[in-house]
């Protein structure tokens, strides 16, 4: 192989290496946070923390599409209770971290150890110990969550 041939590959491997690793736009946050399956709640049921108390995982036979995000839950009755009135069982804020947002950003959640009913909503928090320091001041964590929704999924 020549020289000028070389250079070209070259070339040509690294303006597709860069293309790759910078981002040409960048784009808003899902309304409702998802892991990789497209799963709210990491698949947690979202009736079961309001009926039961308790996170209890939902199945794929019991599933809905509500917001772009596949929601499960432990039942058919369940299922249907969502489905009649989503914002009553949402997790607030998405599904996103209830203490992130307080404070401006979004994180993920541990919907089985970190978890609250306030006031007749769900809010779910990144760990134990995120979800502690939210409980130090849930009224004012919510307020500033409240006014940092949705804004910080931009």
């Amino acid at each position: 192989m020549d020289y000028k041939a070389y250079a070209c590959i070259l070339l040509t491997a690294a303006i597709v290496i860069i293309g790759m690793a910078v981002p040409t736009t960048v784009q808003a946050k899902g309304e409702v946070y998802t892991d990789r399956q497209g799963l709210a709640i990491k698949g947690y049921d979202p009736v079961a923390y309001h009926k039961q108390g308790r996170p209890i995982e939902g199945s794929p036979d019991y599933e809905l599409v509500w917001k772009g995000a596949k929601w499960r839950f432990a039942n058919a009755s369940h299922r249907d209770l969502f489905e009649a009135d989503p914002e009553r069982y949402a997790p607030r804020y998405g599904g996103y971290c209830a203490w992130a947002v307080s404070q401006g950003y979004t994180a993920s959640v541990d919907p089985v150890n970190a978890w609250r009913i306030v006031a007749g909503k769900l809010y779910l928090n990144y760990s134990v110990a995120i979800k502690k320091r939210w409980e130090a001041d849930i009224p004012g964590n919510i307020k500033r969550a409240d006014a940092n929704w949705p804004g910080v999924l931009k």
